[in-house]
Parts: structure tokens; C-alpha cells; sequence
């Protein structure tokens, strides 16, 4: 403690930056350290979640079982899955919001800065208790990242136990997180400030944060019938004891398809703000996005079941998720219509946040399309269960989500260490992960259209071509993050001075205060004219 209670004397200047040593990131409450933790563990879990993806990748590389057991196979599976979703995706865009919505709207710090440090500290818990699964006896789980039961229950591993605890922990984490982000936004913008005047990362975040405390109860539900199921003889999701199997997937997917836009909105509010910036023009249709974003997460509830179409659902119901679910292109279809319409006639440059940005455009809107196919009932009996659904949903995941953070990465870089990240290196990154994301995951159509199914470690001859090319391009991907992770450093360790403002087209708050951003900003608030 005696890093914090130190015993001051009268000229208290410590107040003006960070206490010193380790105890300094345990104990922090100032928003940009805990932003910072973290996307360094967001980071750590992505290159954890990006090793299991390898071993799928290598084991697929050739048909026949080569490299390991069908049973580990499945585990991997999981754990790449849960940790991507849970550990990499999740906690790296709540690190920016840690650090971007106080320096975006002008606030002091987060509203809740005691309950942010709990909220990250749970998630090393969390994950730890996760990944020990891996090392018991039995092994981790292995029915896939949506567990469905009974898989998950009857005749799941001993660790399921742990891996239930595990979420409840961090969809406490995630709660609390959100419950500040809301309570931030709504109390703590600048004078002057109305919601039509924030950032639309700030709204896009304001949005999450509603699906988030929304969902994770709805989760924390269905985790804790399974735990209801396997200890306490209960039968909620066994059909032997008047239970449902297929209740559980529907109390899964109201949570999972809200969950899939908490992973997408943010890095829909990222792009806004990088768009314009590189285009030198303010971003079209503002209040269009904030309506779009906000009909989003109203039909992301009532679309839950188009992940069901083939366990018997009656028609009336096919129809209507069906229907549902194509709707949710109009706003999405807005959304990239204002990007286009951003960047038409701009003053474009390719800096490497705006590559990402571009290429996050052009591939998203690809997943889409190929989402827009699966949500066609009739359709979805063909494509269920086979590579083409993981086409899918890699392709909004991967340009989607992980390019928005990269994209937000770079952009940000120069407010947060006061060094220009090495241009050249960025580009670099930029073209070996779009060459690798497309070679890894294009291939998945062809496979899934032909018939391959998801999920197994060994597979028919006609498939072997397209497998090689995917391994490839994985193996691409993953070694280029290791790139990614030099430069950072690099960064972070030095190189050209950044300005107040790196971007000569960026607007609004962040750029006004020095970079680095200084430990306390907006001490006292600015005014928005």
C-alpha cells in the first residue's frame, strides 16, 4: 500500500502522475493505466487464442489425423474460440474505451475508477481458471465455444465445472465495465456537450454498453442451469427428465447474437472516427449513424433463432427470424453507404489506420453478404454446420473486429506513448495480414459450399487443396502479429515525436491535450462551442 499512502509532504506533487512500481498497475484507478492493462492482456489472450488456431490449422493442413488427438483437436477448438471472443476481442475494445471516452468527452477520469480496477483484476482470474482446464485430468472443454448442452452437461470433461465459473467471472467484469461506461457518458461529458455533439465511438460505445448489461445475466443463466444440471440433478436441458436440450440454445443465442454486435458496434465507432480523419471531411451522415447503431441493437434481440433453422422450429418462427435478420442489413447497409459516401471525393491518404479502415469496409461488407445468405431458411439447411458459416463469421470477426482494433491501434498509438509508430512497419503488417486473413478464410466458402463440416480434425480428399491454402494463410496471419507486437514496442521505446494532433484531419477532443496524454486530463472541463 505504501505506494498510494505515502506520507506527503506540503507540496504533494506526486498527485501529478503515477505512483511508482509494480503496485502502481495493481492498485491504479486512473483511467489510461487501466486502459492499458487492458489491451496488454487483450493482446496476450489474442496470441494465446492465435496459437490454438495454429495447432487447428496445422492439424488441417493435410486430411488424415496427423499432428494431435481428435479429443485435444475439440479442445482447441473451444479454447480458440472462448479465448478470442471472451479475452482478446471483448477487453480490447473495452481498453479503448478505458482510454479514449474521458480524453473524448472531456471528463476528468471514468465515473466508477475503483470499480474499473476490480473489473479488469477479474479477468486474469477468469482466464487463468479457463486455460487451467487444459492441464486436469480429462482435459478442457471440448464441445465448441457455444457449449450446447448436453454436450456441456452430460457428457462434458470434470473441468466443465471451472470452465462455468470462469464466465460468471467475466461476465461480472463485463457488466461492471459497461455499468461505467454508461455512467461515464451520461454524467461526465463537457459542458456543451449534448449526445448529438459526442464522438461516435463514444456513442457506439454508450450503445454497447446497454446490449452488454442486457445479455451477460442471460448468460450468466444459462451457464448456471449446466451448473444446475451436472451437480444438483436438476433436468432443464435433459429431454429424460422433462428438461429441453433445445432450451438451451435458445437462451444461448439471445445471449450470443446480441454478444456478435458488442464485438462489432465499437469498431463501427472506431471507423467513423478514422474515416473522416483520413479523408479530410467531416463524417457523412452523423445522425444516420447514431440511428443505424441504435436499430442494430434493438433487432440484434429478435433475430436469435436464425441459428436454429434446422432444429425444428416451427415455420411461422423460421419466417419471422428469417425476415428479421435480413432486415438488419438496411442498417448495417447505412452504415457503409455513410463510409463510402465519407471518403467519395475526399483528400484521401493511406496511412496504415486508414488501410485497416478500408480494407474493414470492403471485407466486412463481404461477411455480410455471405451472412445475408445463412439468414435465408431454405438456404440455411444447406449451410449449417459446414466451413461455410466459419467463412462467415470470420470474415465479419476478423476484418470486423480485430482490424477495427488495429486500425484504432495505430490512430491512437501517437496519443498514448508520444512516439510515431515506424510507417513502413505498419504497412507492412497491414498487407501480410490482409493477404493472410483472405488466403486463410476465402478458401472456407468453396469447402463448406462442397460440404465440409465445422468442428472436425480429419476430412475427405476432395477438400485437401483448399485446406493446404487455408493452413498457409493462417500460419501467414498469426507469425504477421508478431510483427505487430515489434512495432508497438518500437513505439513505445521511441521514434519521431508525435504532436498534439498526428492527423491534420482529425477532429475533437483527444487532440487538444498533449501527447503524450498526460497522466490527469480535464481537470477542469473544456468548452464545446
Amino acid at each position: 500500500m505504501s505506494a498510494v499512502i505515502d506520507d506527503h509532504g506540503p507540496a504533494q506533487d506526486h498527485a501529478h502522475g503515477p505512483a511508482k512500481g509494480l503496485m502502481r498497475w495493481v492498485l491504479t484507478t486512473n483511467h489510461k493505466d487501466i486502459g492499458t492493462l487492458y489491451l496488454w492482456f487483450s493482446f496476450c489472450m489474442f496470441l494465446l487464442g492465435g496459437s490454438f488456431a495454429m495447432v487447428i490449422r496445422a492439424e488441417l493442413f493435410q486430411p488424415g489425423l496427423q499432428i494431435v488427438a481428435p479429443a485435444f483437436f475439440n479442445q482447441m477448438t473451444t479454447m480458440h474460440g472462448l479465448i478470442m471472443v471472451f479475452g482478446a476481442v471483448m477487453p480490447a475494445f473495452v481498453g479503448l474505451a478505458n482510454w479514449m471516452i474521458p480524453l473524448m468527452i472531456g471528463a476528468p477520469d471514468m465515473a466508477l475508477p475503483r470499480m474499473n480496477n476490480f473489473s479488469f483484476w477479474l479477468l486474469p482470474a477468469a482466464f487463468a481458471l479457463l486455460i487451467s482446464t487444459l492441464f486436469m485430468a480429462g482435459g478442457g472443454p471440448n464441445f465448441g465455444w457455444t457449449f450446447y448442452a448436453p454436450l456441456s452437461t452430460t457428457y462434458a470433461p470434470e473441468s466443465v465445472t471451472y470452465f462455468i465459473f470462469a464466465i460468471h467471472l467475466m461476465g461480472i467484469s463485463s457488466i461492471m465495465g459497461a455499468i461505467n461506461v454508461i455512467a461515464t457518458i451520461l454524467n461526465l461529458r463537457a459542458p456543451g456537450m449534448t449526445l448529438m455533439k459526442m464522438p461516435l465511438f463514444v456513442w457506439t460505445w454508450l450503445i454497447t454498453a446497454f446490449l452488454l448489461i442486457a445479455v451477460m445475466p442471460v448468460l450468466a443463466g444459462v451457464v448456471t442451469m449446466m451448473l444446475m444440471d451436472i451437480h444438483f440433478g436438476t433436468s432443464f436441458f435433459s429431454a429424460a427428465g422433462g428438461g429441453d436440450p433445445v432450451l438451451f440454445q435458445h437462451v444461448f443465442w439471445f445471449f450470443g447474437h446480441p454478444e456478435v454486435y458488442i464485438m462489432i458496434l465499437p469498431a463501427f465507432g472506431a471507423i467513423s472516427a478514422i474515416i473522416p480523419t483520413f479523408s479530410r471531411k467531416p463524417l457523412f451522415g452523423y445522425t444516420s449513424m447514431v440511428y443505424a447503431t441504435a436499430s442494430i441493437a434493438f433487432l440484434s434481440f429478435i433475430v436469435w433463432a436464425h441459428h436454429m433453422f434446422v432444429v425444428g422450429i416451427p415455420l411461422v418462427g423460421e419466417l419471422f427470424f428469417m425476415y428479421a435478420t435480413l432486415l438488419i442489413a438496411v442498417p448495417t447497409g447505412v452504415k457503409v453507404f455513410n463510409w463510402v459516401s465519407t471518403m467519395w471525393q475526399g483528400s484521401l491518404t493511406f496511412e496504415t489506420p486508414m488501410l485497416f479502415a478500408v480494407a474493414f469496409v470492403i471485407l466486412f461488407t463481404i461477411g455480410g453478404f455471405s451472412g445475408l445468405m445463412l439468414a435465408i431458411a431454405p438456404a440455411d439447411f444447406q449451410y449449417h454446420d459446414t466451413y461455410f458459416v466459419v467463412a462467415h463469421f470470420h470474415y465479419v470477426l476478423v476484418p470486423g473486429a480485430i482490424f477495427g482494433i488495429f486500425a484504432s491501434t495505430y490512430y491512437w498509438l501517437p496519443k498514448w506513448t508520444g512516439h510515431m509508430y515506424d510507417e513502413t512497419l505498419g504497412k507492412l503488417h497491414f498487407w501480410l495480414s490482409f493477404v493472410g486473413m483472405n488466403l486463410t478464410f476465402f478458401p472456407m466458402h468453396f469447402v463448406g459450399l462442397a460440404g465440409m463440416p465445422r468442428r472436425v480434425p480429419d476430412y475427405n480428399l476432395q477438400f485437401a487443396d483448399f485446406n493446404m491454402v487455408s493452413s498457409i494463410g493462417g500460419f501467414l496471419f498469426g507469425t504477421t502479429q508478431l510483427l505487430f507486437l515489434f512495432i508497438v514496442i518500437k513505439c513505445i521505446r521511441g521514434g519521431p515525436k508525435a504532436p498534439a494532433k498526428p492527423w491534420d484531419g482529425a477532429e475533437g477532443l483527444e487532440w487538444s491535450v498533449p501527447s503524450p496524454a498526460p497522466y490527469h486530463t480535464f481537470t477542469t472541463p473544456p468548452e464545446i462551442k
